[in-house]
């Protein structure tokens, strides 16, 4: 019953989603040096990865991803003005998204050969076949993201973020048992074949199937049973006066399709332009230039959103804008020296996490600057996950929407004509720089709209921690070629070495002058010393 029912403040909340998103980013990673290990950066990488575009966008179209946030002003309103409404429209939002995922994943298995032909521009018809199998094994997974999401939020709601942080630890776990078993599976009947030919036979067919089952455990399963443990008065309800307000909210999120949300799906789509081995390596870049984010960004956000939302519904803006500056300058004090800290290390981080099996050096070199160029644009990644829920606490899910859009408008061009027929790093040179122009664009119309008291500070604490973190990341760079000369070590064991030194050097070039020089870093170590 703790596990299922107790509820948690803000600091206990954000540190249990904090750990969660390490431990989940930290599986992901063993996933992915799982399959870069067996399949390198290869044709079958490429296609499992590019299979996630059609499953990904439904999800964006329903706003899956969105579903806390637009329901969970609605829903505690409500519960504050009569209960039992409150759950006939909890009811009729799970009835039409069940309705509304059946049939998009639906129309996607049927037309999954279809749809490859955009998802997968450069792929050759053999793979886009190979494509359509795996689009089809993992799109049942977006029925229970998307339903599961609506308990998730009634979850958020009751500020029991406990399941909810057990959520995608299940999700990867299962990922990686079904890559695993299957091949170990299937050694039953041919006891003759080795693992490694049994994984090259069935591919990535696993890891398609891991998908589906951990969506199924970790995002519907586990929440719905979370939900149950309290009131959860169920009903087949298709309409309700709140509804339309909820589609109001929801529309513009269901309808923009932002840069951030597209960003990945392009580097997807465009990367199979470009040859074989392409989509993986960006995908590999991708993944761990989103450490920091989810470790440093996604916590706070997401913890923070129901709170913001009460201040706001008790008219507390003051407290609102303080409370947003707070969480925007703490954010800034963590994600600087951790982005300016993996773009140090990136040869060591890639090398030790990536190489090995059919992942080599050639393939660790390429991927070492898609890495670089997609860390410029972290510090305002994590900004943005922070700013986004401010707009939609005051209820505004138009203007990142709109103006999301049309960044995804001016940046498809520039990807079509000009990155996607240079080079791997010209795309995601393209990723970083249209995502933090649109970042930039919204802060500006926050400052606009709502005044400058929430991003007071933020200009000046950043240009601190950048002059502080520039020469500490510069110098630990260029230590790289005497380091990789002077230890005449076996690749991962030098990548390792490497690392603690590297990273030793930044933390003692970086740390005491910011600790001298920024408040914020001190309270923040004080803070989870204090905790701990």
């Amino acid at each position: 019953m703790s596990l299922f029912g107790s509820s948690q403040r803000l600091g206990v909340a954000a540190l249990l989603l904090a750990f969660s998103n390490l431990l989940s980013r930290l599986m992901g990673l063993i996933r992915d040096k799982v399959i870069s290990w067996q399949f390198g950066a290869g044709h079958e990488a490429d296609m499992y990865f590019a299979a996630f575009v059609v499953p990904d966008c439904i999800n964006y179209l329903l706003a899956g991803g969105f579903m806390s946030i637009t329901i969970i002003p609605l829903l505690s309103r409500s519960f504050q003005e009569n209960p039992q409404e409150a759950w006939r429209f909890f009811s009729c939002v799970v009835s039409w998204f069940a309705i509304a995922s059946l049939v998009c994943t639906g129309l996607g298995m049927l037309f999954a050969v279809e749809l490859t032909e955009f998802v997968a521009p450069g792929f050759t018809y053999e793979q886009k076949l190979r494509l359509a199998f795996f689009m089809r094994l993992i799109l049942p997974a977006q029925v229970f993201f998307l339903t599961g999401a609506c308990f998730t939020a009634l979850l958020f709601l009751r500020r029991q973020f406990r399941v909810p942080a057990l959520t995608p630890l299940i999700y990867n776990g299962c990922i990686i048992l079904g890559g695993l078993l299957l091949p170990a599976l299937l050694l039953l009947f041919e006891p003759e074949a080795s693992f490694q030919e049994m994984s090259q036979k069935v591919g990535m067919t696993g890891y398609c199937l891991g998908v589906s089952i951990g969506a199924l455990l970790g995002a519907f399963v586990l929440p719905l049973l979370a939900a149950r443990q309290q009131a959860l008065p169920l009903t087949c309800c298709f309409s309700h006066p709140l509804l339309k307000k909820f589609l109001l909210v929801a529309l513009p999120l269901m309808l923009g399709q932002t840069i951030i949300m597209l960003d990945e799906q392009f580097l997807r789509i465009f990367g199979s332009m470009l040859g074989e081995g392409v989509v993986s390596l960006l995908n590999y870049a991708r993944r761990i230039a989103q450490v920091p984010i989810g470790l440093v960004g996604q916590a706070a956000a997401v913890a923070s959103y129901p709170f913001l939302v009460a201040l706001l519904t008790q008219g507390k803006e003051q407290e609102f804008a303080q409370t947003l500056n707070k969480a925007l300058r703490m954010g800034l004090c963590l994600i600087i020296p951790c982005a300016a800290g993996l773009l140090a290390c990136s040869w060591a981080i890639i090398t030790l996490i990536f190489q090995g099996g059919r992942f080599g050096a050639a393939e660790s070199t390429a991927c070492v600057p898609l890495l670089q160029i997609m860390l410029l644009a972290v510090p305002l990644s994590m900004l943005y996950m922070v700013l986004v829920r401010a707009f939609y606490a005051h209820g505004d899910t138009i203007t990142p929407a709109v103006s999301g859009t049309l960044m995804t408008a001016l940046a498809i061009p520039v990807y079509y004509f000009i990155s996607a027929r240079h080079s791997a790093m010209a795309i995601a040179l393209t990723s970083s720089l249209s995502i933090g122009l649109y970042i930039l664009w919204l802060f500006a119309i926050w400052a606009k709209r709502y005044g400058s008291q929430a991003l007071h500070g933020l200009g000046r604490l950043s240009a601190i921690l950048l002059c502080l973190a520039a020469p500490a990341t510069l110098l630990s760079w260029l230590s790289l070629p005497f380091l990789r000369e002077m230890l005449a070590l076996s690749p991962l064991l030098q990548a390792l070495v490497v690392l603690i030194l590297q990273g030793g050097l930044f933390l003692l070039l970086f740390v005491p002058p910011a600790l001298w020089l920024v408040p914020e870093l001190r309270q923040s170590l004080l803070r989870f010393r204090n905790k701990s």
